[in-house]
């Protein structure tokens, strides 16, 4: 199967910039794949997305969609694509369902029912409340809503979760793997890591305009774990803990014996989460 992106020794050097943005960049996004695009700032996540959503010109290498650049697509390229930006860019003036139907508005063949959209991200009662007066995480719910007017077969989400509470970022979730689930192709940049992990197919971690490492959640984080079981237990009333190696834990009499003789409250691998990864990998902390 054709992947839907294919990026190839792309690299983007700003006009007098003492480095490149992009080195050499390799990667490809499969057909209903949800692509993480993971990386400290300044590491060229930006950069590569105005590539592909066809902001930025000039690059070296090649940044393929379905199979051409995306200047080659001209304007069917953004009835295809969906876009969802990190900062909101609404039309403060207007309300939230005069921007999403104005924006609807834009497009030549159906669209889906604003209000619709609005009702399942919660803003129905607000919808003829002026966005000025939208909180942060309103905006976002917004304008992720907005990307998803037309049907793409293709979405750029940035921060997609970002200033929102945990009831709206799990609503955002889900509809995020309905979307992947019916076909749809997603390229999600975020630092929320959680995030990443749940929805994620495959992740890649982005270090100085490169890929740093690339595989599925499981198989960063199996990598850089501690091949150690934690047993914690009861001893006396006071919760203790012990470690012990995963490999021959069968054989491991003390194991056993801890099992069979103690209060166990929990049995845990040491396995890393993808923010183990991400500061492994950078060599930066997520804050």
């Amino acid at each position: 199967m054709t992947p839907v992106i294919e990026v190839s020794d792309l690299t983007f050097t700003y006009p007098k910039a003492p480095s490149q943005a992009i080195s050499g960049m390799d990667f490809t996004v499969r057909a209903g794949e949800v692509f993480g695009f993971l990386g400290p700032s300044g590491a060229g996540k930006s950069t590569t997305q105005k590539i592909l959503t066809g902001l930025l010109a000039g690059h070296g290498g090649a940044a393929r969609v379905w199979g051409k650049e995306p200047a080659e697509w001209k304007n069917l390229y953004y009835e295809r694509i969906g876009v969802s930006f990190e900062l909101p860019n609404h039309y403060l003036k207007l309300t939230g369902l005069e921007n999403l139907e104005f924006f609807a508005s834009l497009y030549p063949g159906p669209t889906a029912d604003p209000m619709e959209l609005m009702e399942r991200v919660g803003l129905a009662e607000a919808a003829k409340t002026r966005v000025a007066k939208y909180s942060k995480g309103m905006q976002m719910r917004l304008v992720f809503i907005r990307a998803l007017l037309h049907g793409p077969e293709l979405l750029f989400l940035d921060e997609p979760t970002s200033g929102m509470d945990p009831s709206n970022a799990r609503i955002v979730k889900e509809m995020i793997s309905e979307l992947s689930a019916e076909g749809r192709t997603i390229f999600l940049t975020t630092h929320d890591m959680t995030t990443a992990d749940q929805l994620c197919d495959r992740v890649a971690f982005v270090v100085d305009g490169k890929i740093a490492a690339l595989d599925t959640p499981a198989e960063h984080k199996i990598s850089r774990s501690r091949r150690t079981v934690r047993v914690t237990y009861r001893d006396g009333g006071v919760l203790s803990h012990q470690d012990f190696p995963m490999d021959g834990l069968a054989e491991d009499d003390r194991f056993r014996t801890l099992l069979a003789t103690a209060t166990v409250e929990a049995l845990h691998s040491q396995e890393a989460d993808l923010e183990d990864v991400f500061i492994d990998v950078t060599g930066r902390s997520l804050r």
